[in-house]
C-alpha cells in the first residue's frame, strides 16, 4: 500500500509584514487546487455514476452518509444530489476542507453537507452514527488501513454499509480517463495498475478479515475496486 506523510502548513512574516507561504504550504495549496481542477474537469463524470452505484447497492437514499478523504467534496456533493441523505465530508487537509466548503456552497448544499476536518484513523463522530460510508481514491494514501477500517466499523449503524476503494464508475469512463491520465503523467500508470492489482485485492481482504464488527468482501469490477462492509 502507498503511504503519505501529512504536510503541516506553516506561515512566516517577511520584513514588510506580509504573510508568506513556506514550500510545504504552497505544495499543499497547489495539491488541493490541482485535485479540485481535475475533479471539475476530467473526473467530473464519475462522481454521479459512483454515487448511484453506492446508493443502489445500499438500497436506501435516506439517513446519514460520510465521505472519507473527501478532498474537494465532489463525491459528497454527488451523494447529496442523488439522495435525501445528510452528508459529512471528512478530510485531514485544512486546504481541502476550505476548498470543499466553497464547492458545497456553490452547489447550494450547505444545509445537507457538513465539512469535517479529521483523520480516517480517528473519525470525530460518535459510535453507530452513520448509515453509509463512501470513499473514492483516498485509501491508497492511508497510512494505517486497518485502523481506518476499525473506525468505519465503529461509526456504522446496524444495517449500515461502507464502500471504500477507487475507480471510475464504469468501463467506458475508466478507459477514457486512464488514457488521458497516462498522457498527462508518465508515472501515473504504474500507480493505477498497482492499486487495481490482485495483490491489492489480497491485502484489502486481509485487512477486512481483521476488522471486527462487520462482514463483507472486496469487489473488483468495471466500476473499480471496493471494500464493501456490512453491519
Amino acid at each position: 500500500m502507498i503511504s503519505a506523510t501529512r504536510i503541516w502548513m506553516i506561515c512566516w512574516i517577511d520584513n514588510m509584514g506580509m504573510i508568506q507561504m513556506t514550500d510545504n504550504e504552497r505544495s499543499e495549496n497547489e495539491k488541493s487546487d490541482g485535485m479540485d481542477r481535475i475533479a471539475k474537469t476530467l473526473f467530473a463524470p464519475i462522481y454521479p455514476v459512483l454515487a448511484g452505484y453506492f446508493l443502489d447497492r445500499f438500497g436506501r437514499r435516506d439517513g446519514v452518509c460520510i465521505d472519507l478523504g473527501s478532498g474537494p467534496g465532489s463525491l459528497a456533493i454527488a451523494v447529496a444530489q442523488s439522495s435525501s441523505m445528510m452528508v459529512w465530508a471528512l478530510d485531514k487537509s485544512e486546504d481541502a476542507v476550505r476548498k470543499m466548503q466553497e464547492n458545497i456552497a456553490g452547489a447550494g448544499l450547505t444545509d445537507r453537507i457538513t465539512p469535517l476536518h479529521g483523520d480516517v484513523v480517528q473519525i470525530p463522530l460518535p459510535d453507530t452514527s452513520v448509515d453509509l460510508v463512501v470513499s473514492r481514491g483516498s485509501i491508497f494514501f492511508w497510512e494505517d488501513v486497518h485502523a481506518a477500517f476499525c473506525e468505519t466499523a465503529r461509526i456504522l449503524r446496524p444495517g449500515g454499509m461502507a464502500f471504500i476503494g477507487g475507480g471510475f464508475g464504469s468501463a467506458e469512463l475508466r478507459d477514457q480517463i486512464v488514457v488521458k491520465m497516462m498522457e498527462r503523467r508518465s508515472d501515473w500508470e504504474p500507480f493505477y495498475r498497482k492499486n487495481m492489482s490482485p495483490e491489492t485485492v489480497a491485502l484489502l481482504n486481509e485487512e477486512l478479515a481483521r476488522t471486527n464488527g462487520v462482514h463483507g468482501e472486496v469487489i473488483r469490477d468495471d466500476s473499480g475496486i471496493w471494500v464493501v462492509m456490512r453491519k
